[in-house]
């Protein structure tokens, strides 16, 4: 798909002047006309997470439209269009000029770069420092990143990264400027991809393997002060980024400090009372809790300080079918009438936050959403029919087995989430062994076949307003992984799912491509291959003295690139 490139800043400027830069119909923030982009620099902007900092190298981060925090730190070929709603959910030119060029029924991608890009070191962006940024995302020591390039880019599948597999020819750099992709298939959407943090460019003297993570060099508007793996990130203003150089990014703090490890509850007592530097803080992980959902229809301060919105996202269920019992289909199709959704809503916040779900793809006509229940277990389960499934499978008494899981809540498919599970299965007979993981580890064990527990809690959200992004990573063959940063759990490799994949990804037109998505996720449904619990929505709050802040449509979460502080 081609589309036009878009001067943001400019629109965010117009916006800004009728006050309405912070408001859309999928969230809502602090705006009013006194918020000035052309004056906001300056302060500091508290950011209080759960999680989140356990990686920080481009190529490890699975992050689209440049994620919440690494686009401060990274710019990639194209990004999502910094603004509300709608229009938020296309993509834009980043370092490069414009969309991109293609030809031969996109099989070929040619990108030219902005002048005057330069790292914070001040030396040149070059377009060797964007094709080796993608190269070492392919080395099996930095795995996690989007998987696609191993299979679009020719040779991909069997390239193994700069650190012993050389150069990957289908990238090729002619001059400082130009970098062209080569692929093995067309790809109308390789635009959406260019968005991933694999596309920022790092130089080949500075890369320090799987430590640069700890100092990387930025291309954004912030530098890496301080960097604690799963602790502590401080981000610093970038001496040699301006806006001129790039009109994706307000950049108004001067400095970000981001702590991570914090309870959900905690978090948000001190987004409400905003005392000291919270008062300039926000959270780019953590939904409101009950006790704040009981407020905000009673304090019109408090919910004058809250941001609403819709990603499109889903928390499953994943079996691996190569173990058993899972690879009997009567046994997985017993876990999902097992399943009560309900519950597992109620354990995230109730149904201001979730909604139960039976689909994969999110409900939403962008995705293709083809309503479907193969399994129906009502609200609450079906733990007789379950029971049924069981004894038909040969386990008349019942089975045991482990559920892997991260052991925070902080992606809300943690320790509470496992235990409405194991409750819901418990009574179908079914008991549950918990096994939870530190996330580092439960990325590195679940993302290999070879290690890959054989029931997991997962979370998968939309790496661009697309269905295909959606179904490609979990059920196309060709993703599959052997080396780590493997996400199709279910090691699905169906040539007639291929082939309707390559079909329908040969579309530029997504109005045609959409509803052949919804039909592809119901067919895949019928193998029971995950349980699909609930769709997440946000509400979040934020400091009494944070402007700006609202919820984008691109990831459902603030744009920390556009938010200020007073």
């Amino acid at each position: 798909m081609r589309m036009r490139p878009t001067v943001l800043l400019g629109a965010v400027l117009l916006a800004a002047a009728s006050g309405t830069v912070a408001c859309s119909g999928s969230g809502s923030g602090s705006a009013s006309s006194a918020f000035d982009p052309q004056n906001c620099q300056g302060g500091t902007l508290t950011v209080l997470n759960q999680g989140g900092l356990n990686e920080f190298d481009p190529a490890r981060l699975y992050t689209s439209g440049g994620g919440a925090l690494p686009t401060l730190v990274y710019r990639t070929l194209t990004t999502r269009q910094r603004v509300p709603g709608e229009p938020g959910t296309r993509p834009v030119p980043d370092l490069a000029t414009d969309l991109g060029t293609p030809s031969d029924n996109a099989r070929t991608w040619k990108y030219t770069l902005k002048d005057g890009l330069k790292f914070s070191d001040g030396t040149p962006i070059t377009a060797a420092d964007v094709k080796y940024g993608i190269e070492r995302s392919f080395s099996p020591d930095l795995p996690g990143g989007a998987p696609y390039l191993h299979d679009w880019l020719i040779g991909g599948a069997d390239y193994k990264g700069p650190y012993t597999g050389g150069e990957l020819k289908s990238i090729e750099t002619p001059d400082a400027r130009t970098i062209i992709f080569r692929l093995r298939r067309p790809h109308g959407d390789f635009p959406y991809l260019a968005t991933a943090t694999q596309f920022a460019p790092v130089p080949r003297a500075k890369d320090t393997g799987v430590k640069y993570k700890n100092a990387p060099v930025s291309s954004g508007p912030y530098t890496v002060e301080k960097y604690e793996q799963g602790r502590k990130l401080i981000l610093a203003r970038n001496p040699h980024w301006s806006r001129a150089v790039d009109t994706q990014r307000l950049a108004c703090p001067d400095r970000i400090e981001v702590t991570s490890g914090l309870d959900k509850t905690v978090i948000n007592q001190r987004l409400v009372s905003g005392t000291g530097a919270d008062a300039k803080a926000i959270t780019t992980d953590t939904t409101v809790g009950p006790e704040q959902l009981a407020r905000l229809d009673g304090d019109r301060r408090l919910a004058g300080r809250v941001a609403r919105g819709v990603f499109g996202e889903t928390k499953y269920l994943a079996f691996d079918p190569t173990r058993k019992p899972f690879d009997d289909v009567r046994v997985r199709q017993a876990f999902a009438y097992a399943i009560n959704r309900q519950s597992v809503v109620n354990a995230v916040g109730g149904t201001a936050l979730a909604s139960p779900a039976t689909t994969f793809l999110p409900e939403d006509k962008a995705f293709g959403h083809r309503p479907h229940d193969h399994f129906p277990a009502g609200a609450a389960g079906n733990p007789a029919k379950a029971r049924e499934l069981l004894a038909q499978a040969g386990h008349p008494n019942g089975l045991t087995a482990e559920l892997t899981f991260p052991n925070t809540d902080a992606g809300g498919y943690g320790p509470k989430v496992a235990a409405a599970v194991q409750d819901a299965l418990k009574q179908a007979g079914i008991t549950v062994r918990q096994q939870p993981l530190g996330e580092e580890d439960y990325r590195t064990i679940t993302g290999k076949p070879a290690t890959q527990p054989p029931l997991t809690l997962q979370s998968w959200g939309a790496d661009w307003p697309a269905g295909g992004p959606f179904l490609i990573p979990i059920f196309d063959g060709r993703q599959i992984l052997r080396d780590g940063g493997n996400f199709n759990l279910a090691q699905l490799d169906d040539p007639a799912v291929n082939r309707e994949i390559d079909a329908i990804s040969r579309l530029t037109d997504l109005d045609r491509a959409a509803p052949r998505w919804g039909a592809l996720d119901a067919e895949i449904a019928k193998k029971a291959l995950l349980v699909p619990l609930y769709h997440p929505r946000t509400v979040v709050l934020y400091g009494k003295d944070v402007k700006n802040a609202y919820i984008d449509r691109w990831r459902g979460w603030y744009d920390v690139s556009m938010v200020s502080v007073r």
